[in-house]
């Protein structure tokens, strides 16, 4: 299983980003994806999950100014990020899990149970 991150930068508070993730070595439409952030000195904190239906779940922080979504012929995940703030700045890791044909799981924690595969991260920076 390999997960490719890409579309991390430096951009100022205000500004939008899209982040990509590509995977190859899963049954891609089985998959839950997800993305999870890690600041430095921070613990690592879920950002959103898309499912297999699709649906998706956000949290309370970048719900309305972030927006996930799926391309499951190409198996890439996006993130596309709007009104960035400069404590959205961090290391940006995409992940995969699925507990079985297909997946529904709708919160962060579940979706850490099921030993989810992770990207390399990509770094984003917002400055004020």
């Amino acid at each position: 299983v390999q997960l490719v991150e890409s579309g991390g930068d430096s951009v100022q508070t205000g500004g939008s980003l899209r982040l990509s993730c590509v995977a190859s070595g899963i049954t891609y439409f089985r998959y839950c994806l997800a993305w999870f952030r890690q600041a430095p000195g921070k613990e690592r904190e879920g950002v959103a999950i898309i499912t297999t239906l699709p649906s998706t779940t956000y949290s309370d922080s970048v719900k309305g100014r972030f927006t996930i979504s799926r391309d499951n012929a190409k198996k890439t995940l996006y993130l596309q990020m709007n009104n960035l703030k400069p404590e959205d700045a961090g290391m940006y890791y995409c992940a995969a899990s699925t507990p079985g044909a297909y997946c529904s799981i709708a919160n962060f924690d579940d979706f850490l149970a099921n030993i989810p595969n992770w990207g390399q991260g990509t770094q984003v920076t917002v400055s004020s």
